[in-house]
């Protein structure tokens, strides 16, 4: 599929042609020992593990198995994620801070065991990770983060160069990193959940818990998984509990483009300090490179014009690297934590049966890894030394205030803001456009498809009532406020959304 110009449509180059197994809808009621909800990376490690250690296990996912946040990843393997280290011994402690770039060490390290247990042909590869800046009011934010390193003994390396072909004026090189394709690493754990009987379904959607003597998923079509144990692993936590999460985390996307080069790509994952973001990897595509060229953060459903954002990194890629081919373009969504570090444990003090794991900040490769590990010793009663710093109930007050009334002003401002605004009458609109309309008073929102087809939605959020705004990049109507995202006919494609947009007939 190589073409000059950037592909018309997304597509993830670790799900195209994708040969992961397919399975059924639930449709009765079982019982189980632990009900997963969520079949990416942590979903389908939790259910790994505790199937391994003897335990009756069921996952399900409202679509496809991989085929959401795992799918859409950079996959860098890393402790290095962005300048995280300084900012934690300021607003945690040094200890902490240590315990985080444990933590994910050794979900890399159980990543390498799990390749090396069952031979797993994923191109796992060790690389260099180097964190850069070309800015000089960055300098003095880098040297803080390396101070940050030899405060916690993290071994490193000043550099003022890279290998790669980029300005900079200050960068630090962690060695002993890794990168890999992840659906090619998680197909091979499906089929060990397989061989231990664990029971997964696909297109089966998780909508709320009941708590008796023990805790139940109840899914969308009224189907009941009965469990001593519910792992919520589904991106954003599809039960709250009165966790509240919705104000205590954003949604953010991210974008890739998958290009060939005339340069030797030379080894190496990269990532900037500065904004607008860019990171750099390579992977094999037909015993050659093909780079992966990511970034443009921002919260979803905010900001330009997403297909501003592709566009972007196309030039950036253009001016930098001599492009020869746009094979894939696809974007990725994350959620960040108030203070963040993800949440991973006890979904609340009084849920202590219902877990959760969210929040990675897109360094879920690692951090998703020893989610799993986390939970699965907790439900097996085995202690963990890295609970207490991930646990969802926890609280620093000076940041998790600050940052606390940031985001939920964040949401107030995008809740009054799009019951205002709308746009262009639906008569305008070209072949696959869309607009905000009022029809009969209300906020719509209209799609016309590439045959003309005309799709009209309530652009109001099913979850808590912010309103949608059109995604141009990807065809998707998503909400600023807690990051749910619906395609152009209403269905969700993201939550915390349980329920499709409602359809307008439009005349």
């Amino acid at each position: 599929m190589e073409q000059t110009n950037m592909p018309q449509y997304p597509l993830s180059y670790w799900l195209d042609n994708d040969s992961s197994p397919s399975f059924p809808r639930l449709q009765e009621d079982i019982e189980v020992d632990v009900g997963i909800v969520g079949g990416g990376i942590t979903g389908i490690t939790t259910a790994y593990m505790l199937s391994q250690q003897g335990l009756n296990v069921a996952l399900i996912d409202a679509g496809k198995l991989l085929h959401q946040t795992t799918g859409h990843t950079t996959a860098k393997v890393t402790a290095q994620h962005g300048m995280i280290y300084n900012k934690l011994i300021e607003n945690f402690s040094k200890s902490d801070a240590l315990l985080y770039y444990e933590a994910n060490v050794e979900g890399k390290e159980i990543i390498e065991k799990l390749i090396e247990k069952y031979d797993i042909q994923c191109d796992y590869t060790e690389e260099n990770a180097y964190l850069y800046t070309n800015s000089d009011d960055y300098i003095q934010k880098i040297k803080k983060e390396q101070k940050a390193y030899e405060q916690l003994g993290i071994t490193h390396e000043e550099l003022e160069d890279l290998p790669l072909n980029i300005p900079i004026k200050l960068a630090l090189k962690l060695q002993n990193q890794a990168q890999f394709h992840p659906i090619k690493y998680l197909q091979a754990l499906i089929e060990q959940c397989k061989k231990a009987k664990v029971q997964m379904y696909e297109h089966t959607t998780a909508i709320d818990v009941e708590q008796r003597t023990d805790p139940a998923i109840l899914t969308k079509n009224n189907n009941r998984i009965q469990c001593k144990y519910v792992v919520s692993a589904s991106h954003y936590p599809f039960y709250d509990g009165q966790g509240f999460y919705p104000t205590r985390m954003y949604a953010s996307r991210s974008y890739v483009i998958a290009v060939k080069s005339e340069q030797n790509y030379p080894g190496g994952m990269y990532i900037n300090v500065e904004k607008p973001t860019r990171s750099i990897r390579s992977t094999n595509f037909q015993n050659e490179d093909l780079w992966l060229i990511s970034g443009e953060d921002h919260k979803t459903g905010q900001g330009k014009s997403t297909i501003k954002h592709y566009e972007a990194l196309q030039s950036f890629a253009e001016s930098t690297f001599s492009i020869q081919n746009y094979l894939y373009r696809w974007s990725a969504q994350d959620l960040v934590t108030i203070d963040k570090v993800p949440y991973i444990g006890q979904l609340t003090k009084t849920n202590e049966r219902i877990f959760v794991a969210t929040g990675f900040r897109k360094w879920g490769m690692t951090t998703g890894t020893i989610a799993a590990k986390i939970i699965t010793d907790t439900i097996t009663n085995k202690n963990n030394r890295y609970l207490q710093l991930f646990q969802p109930t926890r609280f620093h007050a000076k940041q998790t205030l600050t940052n606390f009334m940031k985001t939920n002003a964040d949401v107030a401002k995008h809740l009054l803001k799009g019951k205002l605004t709308y746009t262009k009458s639906a008569e305008q609109l070209k072949h696959d456009e869309a607009a905000i309309i009022r029809i009969n008073g209300k906020r719509t929102g209209v799609y016309v498809d590439t045959e003309g087809k005309i799709y009209a939605v309530d652009t109001t959020c099913t979850h808590l009532g912010c309103e949608v705004e059109w995604n141009s990049a990807e065809r998707s109507w998503d909400c600023p406020c807690h990051g749910s995202r619906f395609n152009y006919s209403g269905e969700v494609i993201n939550g915390p959304a349980k329920e499709a947009l409602k359809r307008i007939k439009y005349e």
